[in-house]
């Protein structure tokens, strides 16, 4: 082992199941990672990467899986080389923490929601370090201050359900950093964060890397993050190596067609500049053929919207006290204009919390909301009694972020595509489960699909079935709730491209939320920014992307990772700070944005924009 190597992996085999059905996750892997140094695995799910960084830390046999050959070598800090595949239970669980650390993709679902983050903290303190509670306890909040928790003594006391998903994941770092381990390994750590969160966690990741002088194993499918923080990447596919060597070689000349298809799939914000229409992503490999391609009718703006909503405005009640005495009220939507044509895509950006989903859920009338002005196809929607709005219903459709958690896991994937059909009386069992097998090969399946269960399949793969059974009822709008924001780059592209094709198609209209602005640059006409539960800037894609005149807008621009090496962030102001909360004491709403036409058809609100300034 070369002196630099903190870790090599030399020939590493890992399997999964029985002899009779047994199924190799990585074949034969080699790779290193020296002191200080960054390496980023990428590719795409399935790949093989997150079981090998679960086998570094000896935790892949908790799932199921063993390590059958190969060898991982390890240099602690007394410059003695141990062999992780041959360590004890216990001698693993010492490593871990102490040696090693990992963050975890989901930190909700890696913190014990019954104790408080101090306490958990302080756990980890106490087992790897011989320190005393009061001592740990000091140890904690000096780390929560270090990944720079606002008021981190309080954070201490809170459970894991009050925080943001960017204040957990940085209490996860915060975790993995307190027994100050050599490695840190980061599995997909950013990918479900708002772009001003993954900003704020990937700048923090490297100035503690430097303070520490530690190493980093990154694992993720965005490039533009790799680009943003790796020094040597390894590239990943079907569990094997496939490409290896630095960031600056694998961007600007890749040699594998994997590679190549993963680099030609990433979005890049800026890459729409000049043009007014959206455009599907060109995947090498998988180019459209010239007969297939069907021309977009451009969208007739003089006709009436299919969608108009006026003041719609959303408010939750919080009651506290012993008799729920309502003193505040969460404004997750104040008085919001929106309009969408038939045939058009309307992007709706912004951060968590900012009210982007409470909006799809009103105007389906999912929660209570009041509006001046709802109407679908010329209908008053908040006018129709149940029966009727049930029938409407069936004209706007939803896709969710998650299709696992919207799909029935005990009925197979037809039964749960004609299912909306049937419960709208729409066509026969029959009928209705053709249609579901001619939907699936719609959405790049196969007919053999309808009756495998959800489990069966990959994500990509689900969030196409979700789109399949949206398809069912024939809908004019389809609601898209971050439907892409958690697939690989290069199913997101596929999804994406099937997306514009489908309402290419049938004319379908799209109101497609999402915290990815160069998302949101392929796919939208026009593009609406929200900001506390208010637009704040709005106008065709082109207006907003090319010449943002709001300070939170160009905020979010300035936070999107970008997939070049060579105009690496280094030196960039760190983005500070979080959505701030919509929660208003009783009788203390938000002042309402007078907005501005810069602009033909781009409105920008002068007066949060000085706000948002001063924050």
């Amino acid at each position: 082992m070369n002196a630099e190597h903190l870790l090599k992996i030399e020939d590493l085999d890992i399997r999964f199941g029985k002899e009779s059905a047994e199924m190799r996750a990585v074949k034969k892997l080699n790779l290193h990672v020296n002191r200080g140094e960054t390496v980023a695995i990428v590719g795409e799910s399935g790949s093989g990467k997150s079981v090998t960084a679960l086998s570094v830390m000896r935790l892949v046999e908790f799932g199921g899986g063993q390590i059958a050959g190969g060898k991982i070598s390890f240099r602690k800090r007394d410059d003695s080389v141990i062999d992780i595949g041959s360590l004890g239970p216990e001698d693993a669980r010492l490593m871990r923490g102490d040696d090693i650390a990992m963050i975890f993709q989901e930190p909700m679902t890696s913190l014990n929601p019954v104790f408080t983050i101090g306490d958990q903290i302080v756990e980890a303190v106490m087992t790897h370090q011989a320190k005393s509670r009061s001592a740990a306890r000091a140890t904690a909040l000096e780390t929560l201050e270090k990944v720079r928790i606002p008021d981190a003594a309080q954070v201490m006391k809170r459970h894991p359900h009050q925080l943001s998903g960017g204040m957990r994941q940085r209490v996860m770092i915060a975790m993995a950093l307190s027994c100050r381990p050599q490695l840190l390994i980061a599995d997909e750590p950013t990918t479900a964060l708002d772009v001003t969160i993954q900003a704020q966690i990937l700048r923090l990741i490297r100035e503690l890397q430097d303070e520490e002088g530690m190493a980093v194993l990154f694992i993720t499918h965005d490039m533009g993050v790799v680009a943003e923080i790796a020094d040597r990447v390894v590239v990943m596919y079907r569990g094997e190596k496939v490409e290896e060597g630095d960031v600056e070689t694998i961007f600007a000349a890749p040699q594998h067609p994997y590679t190549k298809a993963l680099l030609g799939a990433v979005p890049c914000l800026g890459s729409m500049k000049g043009t007014d229409s959206p455009e599907p992503f060109v995947i090498p490999g998988q180019e459209v053929a010239a007969t297939e391609v069907v021309p977009a009718e451009a969208i007739d703006y003089s006709a009436d919207p299919l969608l108009s909503v006026r003041g719609l405005t959303t408010r939750f009640d919080i009651g506290e006290g012993l008799f729920g005495r309502v003193t505040k009220r969460v404004h997750a939507v104040e008085h919001l204009d929106l309009d969408i044509w038939p045939g058009e895509t309307l992007g709706l950006v912004g951060e968590s919390g900012c009210g982007k989903s409470t909006t799809g859920r009103s105007i389906l009338q999912l929660v209570d909301a009041t509006s001046d002005r709802l109407t679908f196809g010329g209908e008053d929607m908040t006018r129709l009694s149940a029966s009727s709005l049930q029938k409407l219903r069936r004209q706007v459709q939803f896709v969710f972020q998650d299709p696992y958690a919207s799909l029935n896991p005990r009925l197979t994937v037809g039964y749960s595509i004609a299912e909306p059909m049937l419960l709208h009386g729409l066509e026969t069992k029959q009928n209705a489960f053709d249609k579901a097998v001619w939907l699936l090969e719609e959405v790049g399946l196969s007919a053999d699909h309808a009756n495998r269960y959800p489990h069966a399949f990959s994500g990509g793969q689900r969030q196409r079935i979700a789109i399949a059974r949206a398809l069912g009822t024939d809908p004019k709008l389809i609601i898209a709730d971050e439907a892409v924001s958690a697939l690989d780059v290069s199913v997101q592209a596929q999804v994406i491209n099937l997306m514009m094709d489908l309402q290419k198609r049938f004319g379908l209209a799209y109101l497609f939320i999402s915290h990815d602005m160069a998302v949101v640059e392929r796919i939208s006409h026009r593009v609406a920014v929200m900001y506390l539960g208010q637009i704040v800037e709005s106008g065709p894609r082109r207006a907003v992307f090319e010449n943002a005149q709001h300070a939170y807008t160009q905020r979010l621009m300035a936070a999107a990772p970008v997939p070049d090496p060579a105009v690496r962030r280094r030196d960039m102001r760190m983005i500070t700070g979080e959505v701030p909360s919509p929660v208003r004491p009783i009788g203390q709403p938000p002042v309402i944005n007078t907005m501005d036409e810069v602009a033909p058809g781009h409105l920008v609100a002068r007066e949060q924009a000085r706000t948002v300034d001063a924050a």
